[in-house]
């Protein structure tokens, strides 16, 4: 039955939201014992601003987040009430012009949300943040040991290891009585294999790896989540996903824009750095893994890590790099930068499934659209009776971003008197075939996951350790200035040498051909 104030409200709202939405799960935060206390540091910038807190109030929105248990901290060094703080956000959080049926959520919402002040480094800082959480704790009568600690470092990482003494020290759980405390870390997770294992072991020494979170937004990308059910719950695909039937695999990464503003700190890391190494990474290895034992977190990013351990030294002749033309203007980008705003590298992953397949990671910024995906290639077919390869091959398309959307090329038959083929494509447009599902942002799932202690969408240890061990070697070559950007031009597809080296890659474009979103 409902209860009834404000509990009773909350059900009623979770009740409505299981209707519609598919993100709602069987995960049901009343069951758990004890308060939820959700500390996000460095909460007045960016970060904060406008991912983790409009992902926190969405959360509450669709009742995920129950008003009876839940308080949320911000932290920062800026000097700011409480009031500030809330001003700061509201605006991310909801257009109050297009959506007044919001309006009372949101108001509840913002009094969830206290403000402490404090350094980094310092322990008054963080005494009074603890004394704050306990504060929270003991007026919702939950017992010593039995509350649940959420730090979410939305921090440069360079400070991660001094926040997480401090947690550590005066703002973890006394003692466990079925709460927990668990911490999540934004990327970049160093800059190379010798500072990403620095960082891993200085936060190791603190906090055992099922209290670590090292988050990656991708994974929670919808059409990424579904990757292992399109794979591994279709009869298919089974036959199909190997060396045998496809040709190359192309995940793709474009934004339209540069670094707009932020391009001292881009230069520090590059577009390899920024979006290949981790996010690119990241769907390569879903595309690549084998079928795990089982659905638990261990056991997927087990698949995961041999898939890493499995790709082979990359060739720098197998590598293009560029730079738009501009970018040097920005005055915190120095006059000789060789940092690339552009990469296309190939992976090859040496066993028995994939040997022979290129996996092309592209990214960049300042293109001619902005867009992600992934694009598998099959192989051609043999003995072309109807003389239309020219056309181009059978592809299998995952739009992450914008308009998800999954679709296959392939070739028909014209409509029409005569015989002859054409491209065209079965499609599944998410807008069109889900009209009255809302599909969640990714911080929304991940930190849903974190509070569930559900680790599957998020990196371990071994699996970031991996990872950088692929790419260090080719990053300390771009960083002494042995392997050179080409310039391209803003708007552009990148260098044309990247064309050329897909094209030697084996990959077939397609000409005539363009897939447009279904209208509603």
């Amino acid at each position: 039955m409902m209860g009834s104030g404000p509990s009773g409200e909350w059900h009623m709202e979770k009740r409505s939201t299981l209707k519609n939405d598919s993100f709602v799960k069987e995960y049901n935060p009343v069951s758990e014992t004890g308060s939820l206390a959700i500390i996000v540091l460095g909460a007045s910038g960016d970060l904060a601003k406008k991912k983790t807190f409009p992902a926190l109030f969405h959360l509450y929105h669709q009742g995920f987040l129950n008003p009876d248990e839940v308080h949320i901290f911000g932290y920062a060094r800026s000097k700011i009430s409480d009031e500030e703080l809330r001003e700061k956000i509201r605006g991310y959080l909801v257009d109050e012009r297009k959506a007044s049926d919001k309006a009372e959520a949101l108001s509840k919402f913002l009094k969830l949300i206290k403000y402490v002040s404090g350094p980094y480094d310092s322990e008054e800082g963080f005494k009074r943040l603890d004394e704050a959480i306990s504060e929270h704790e003991i007026s919702k009568k939950t017992s010593e040991g039995s509350s649940r600690r959420l730090f979410y470092l939305a921090l440069p990482p360079s400070v991660y290891p001094p926040v997480s003494k401090m947690i550590k020290a005066w703002c973890t759980n006394k003692s466990d009585l079925g709460g927990w405390t668990r911490i999540v870390v934004e990327k970049p997770f160093g800059k190379d294999l010798e500072s990403a294992e620095q960082l891993s072991s200085q936060i190791g020494a603190l906090f055992d790896e099922p209290q670590i979170y090292r988050i990656d937004h991708y994974l929670g990308k919808e059409l990424v989540q579904n990757m292992l059910v399109l794979r591994f719950a279709n009869r298919l695909f089974l036959p199909l996903w190997n060396r045998d039937n496809i040709a190359n695999v192309q995940i793709v990464f474009r934004e339209d824009f540069g670094t707009e503003g932020r391009g001292g700190y881009f230069d520090e890391y590059g577009i390899i750095r920024d979006i290949i190494q981790n996010h690119l990474l990241q769907v390569l290895c879903l595309v690549a893994m084998e079928k795990p034992i089982s659905l638990k977190p261990e056991h997927i990013r087990d698949e995961k890590v041999k898939v890493l351990q499995s790709v082979i030294p990359i060739k720098d002749e197998e590598v293009v790099l560029g730079q738009y033309e501009g970018y040097r203007d920005d005055p915190t980008v120095p006059n000789d930068s060789n940092t690339p705003t552009f990469a296309t590298t190939i992976l090859r992953i040496d066993n028995e499934r994939w040997e022979g397949v290129p996996f092309i990671l592209k990214a960049g910024k300042a293109m001619s659209s902005k867009k992600a995906d992934i694009r598998i290639q099959f192989k051609d077919v043999p003995g072309d009776i109807f003389k239309c390869q020219n056309q181009g091959r059978n592809e299998f398309v995952i739009r992450l971003q914008p308009s998800e959307a999954m679709y296959m090329k392939l070739t028909v038959k014209q409509p029409g008197l005569e015989m002859q083929t054409v491209q065209s494509e079965l499609d599944l447009s998410y807008k069109q075939r889900y009209q009255d599902v809302s599909i969640p942002e990714a911080y929304e799932r991940l930190i849903l996951d974190t509070i569930k202690g559900d680790q599957q969408h998020f990196v371990r240890r071994d699996e970031l350790k991996a990872a950088w061990e692929i790419f260090t070697p080719l990053l300390h070559r771009i960083d002494k200035g042995e392997v050179k950007s080409i310039p391209y031009k803003q708007g552009s597809r990148g260098p044309a040498e990247a064309d050329q080296l897909l094209k030697k890659a084996g990959y077939t474009q397609t000409h005539g051909y363009i897939w447009i979103p279904p209208t509603l």
